[in-house]
């Protein structure tokens, strides 16, 4: 029996991106030992909940081989959506002149307006042929320019949204047992996403189109079919993501969300997933978040000015994908 033999090298290629961030908590850690609390730790989980679901969205759009620059601003589309029907009855500006809605219809209406926003995105980009860069960035407009132009309708004249109903905001900021409500929505979704990648025909065939998109056409999947159902999961997650925010924040305005696309896909290159496609996991997006967040909060904590997160972030992201690209060259 031929046993596999210890590489060094290989080693490094896969995990140098893990040392080398855990090596800088481990820094900021010894800077300032408080970073290492429970209490530190729950607000960083609360901070990478929204994120998680965000990147889960992108690791659809990933493991199928192409990309999506509209997360971010659906997010902050959704999150006004979400929080405008979740405002109590007497705020003094009320959104829409509704009665006061049950959580779960903001919620709904959120997933609802990602989907369509994600199914727009797969259409242009499967059927019309634009490529998905160009494409995602096209309705990344049209979806910011949707948020600006709602947010400035009267009454609210783009004052950020309040006065959101207290079921709403626990979403968001409550806990059980000590565990905030919001990081149980993040797992939730991390176990369903999981089960859907890889127990499933659908998760195989979102695989084989990303691996090779004319292998899969040729071996009977409708590779239309995936891309859009690929793209409106991702933007139901989205949705999601935004509803979430709103409740965790208590608050929305059409700012928010800039730039969660660009954390998404960075923290799926960080755990594993391949810009070339076919390639992803679950765990590897997770622990991207987490890893990310845990930078982000402790270069803050240390007192490090946060512009240098955007300096760490580039590196670490012009590091990942060309790991991922040396990986697809060597493979090739």
């Amino acid at each position: 029996m031929q046993t596999k033999k210890f590489n060094i090298k290989n080693i490094l290629s896969n995990y140098a991106l893990y040392f080398i961030m855990i090596l800088m908590v481990i820094v900021i850690g010894s800077m300032s030992p408080k970073f290492f609390s429970w209490r530190v730790l729950r607000d960083i989980l609360m901070q990478s909940s929204t994120r998680i679901i965000v990147a889960l969205g992108c690791l659809f759009i990933l493991i199928s081989g192409s990309a999506d620059l509209s997360g971010g601003r659906t997010v902050g589309l959704t999150a006004v959506i979400a929080g405008s029907l979740a405002q109590k009855a007497d705020y003094y500006i009320k959104f829409w002149n509704l009665p006061e809605l049950p959580p779960i219809v903001p919620i709904f209406a959120a997933v609802l307006v990602g989907l369509i926003v994600g199914l727009l995105n797969g259409f242009t980009v499967s059927k019309l042929k634009v490529p998905a860069f160009l494409a995602t960035l096209g309705w990344m407009m049209v979806v910011y320019g949707t948020n600006l132009l709602l947010c400035n309708k009267p009454p609210n004249n783009s004052q950020p949204l309040g006065g959101f109903l207290k079921n709403f905001t626990n979403l968001g900021s409550g806990n059980i047992a000590g565990i905030p409500i919001i990081v149980f929505f993040a797992l939730g979704m991390c176990i369903i996403v999981h089960v859907l990648l890889t127990k499933t025909t659908l998760g195989r065939e979102i695989f084989s189109v990303g691996s090779n998109a004319e292998a899969a056409r040729v071996s009977g999947i409708n590779v239309f079919k995936i891309q859009m159902i690929t793209f409106a999961l991702a933007g139901a997650c989205y949705g999601l993501a935004g509803a979430l925010e709103a409740a965790r924040t208590g608050s929305a305005n059409s700012s928010y969300g800039n730039g969660y696309e660009m954390d998404a896909i960075a923290s799926c290159i960080v755990g594993g997933c391949s810009m070339t496609g076919g390639v992803g996991s679950v765990i590897g997006v997770f622990l991207g978040v987490i890893i990310f967040n845990v930078i982000n909060y402790g270069l803050t904590f240390i007192g490090l000015s946060s512009y240098w997160q955007w300096v760490v972030k580039g590196l670490i992201i012009i590091i990942a994908v060309s790991i991922d690209m040396r990986k697809y060259s060597s493979n090739k």
